[in-house]
């Protein structure tokens, strides 16, 4: 009877969060650096990500060894830059397999990822969280907005070089139940990115006359997406002001003296100075004056917009706007004179 060879050392204390903790433990990963937004994922980060994804979810071993991987993305230009550097070679300089590269197709094709095809034209900008904020004097809300991102569809070629079938083997097992289902995932800063195993083919030298090697390629493709950082908005919404005032404490307080809000009826007393017989005033308003007691007066004359309209009248009607001029003859010149009227507001 087979035994199992992964034994687990340690049991968790603690469940694995699922559901809505789990989504929120990601978006903890996604702002862990103190930002409220997204970090940008451009194509050197999803080239990141595909070579984790091959060190980590592809990694062989073979009688105790771990087949190396190289930790860089192989294109026609720089593979004959590495062949001259790469430490995967004898003393003679020739190529010691096993070992697994990967290699990127140069054409990067619109994305075909299902979650990520809107018909939303001139990127435009969306919302994406509101952020309160203080200044120590004012408390707002910033808005947030981030514009669709750009699906990207990326092949990559996994090779494997070895001269052992066993190598072989073991890879392609690998590989086989990596993406049992069709697809897998690899986590590039907090955003789970979806491959997918399209073809595999051999690619193996088999001539007689030369050194006999294996070379297995896989063709993945990566249905990743673009978000660049540069593109992202951040503008203030809504703020309010906080003012404080400092109160003496010690004051003795006083009863305030209340007044009738906005009185219609009030007295208004008209005076003339020593030396002055005429005064005129502009009223912004509709009122009835009403004369109900002079003092030091002899006689007056009203005009309102410079038409007479008569001496010592009892009551002036004024209307919005109107100019009221008053002339009156003293008894005692060298004193000041008064006309003691009632307003009533109409």
């Amino acid at each position: 009877m087979a035994l199992p060879k992964k034994i687990k050392k340690h049991l968790p204390l603690e469940p694995e969060k699922i559901l809505l903790q789990r989504r929120e433990e990601l978006l903890e990963q996604i702002q862990e650096d103190g930002t409220y937004l997204p970090k940008s994922i451009l194509h050197a980060d999803l080239d990141r990500g595909m070579l984790d994804f091959v060190k980590e979810n592809l990694e062989t071993t073979v009688s105790g060894k771990k087949i190396p991987t190289i930790d860089l993305i192989i294109t026609t230009q720089n593979w004959a830059q590495f062949t001259e550097s790469w430490n995967f070679q004898d003393l003679d300089k020739n190529i010691k397999p096993p070992f697994v590269a990967t290699v990127r197709n140069p054409d990067v094709k619109f994305g075909t990822n299902p979650s990520l095809q809107y018909t939303i034209p001139n990127r435009k900008q969306f919302y994406y969280a509101k952020v309160p904020t203080w200044d120590g004097q004012r408390k707002g809300i910033d808005i947030y907005k981030i514009p669709q991102p750009v699906p990207v569809d990326i092949t990559y070629n996994v090779k494997i070089f070895c001269n052992k079938m066993r190598h072989l083997n073991e890879f392609n097992k690998k590989v086989l139940q990596t993406f049992s289902s069709r697809q897998a995932y690899t986590e590039i800063k907090g955003h789970y990115i979806p491959i997918i195993l399209n073809n595999s083919s051999d690619e193996s030298v088999l001539d007689i006359e030369k050194r006999k090697y294996y070379v297995q390629n896989y063709e993945f493709l990566m249905m990743g997406f673009l978000m660049d950082e540069e593109e992202f908005e951040v503008s203030p919404a809504i703020s309010r002001t906080a003012t404080f005032l400092e109160v003496d404490t010690f004051n003795v307080k006083r009863r305030v003296k209340k007044e009738p809000a906005n009185p219609t009826n009030f007295d208004l007393n008209i005076v003339f100075p020593q030396g002055i017989t005429e005064l005129s005033e502009t009223y912004r308003y509709e009122v009835d004056l009403s004369i109900i007691e002079t003092d030091n007066v002899d006689s007056y004359s009203v005009y309102i917009n410079n038409n007479y309209i008569g001496d010592d009248v009892s009551v002036i009607k004024i209307s919005t706007n109107d100019v009221i001029r008053i002339e009156v003859v003293k008894n005692d010149v060298t004193k000041d004179s008064n006309l003691l009227t009632k307003a009533r507001l109409l």
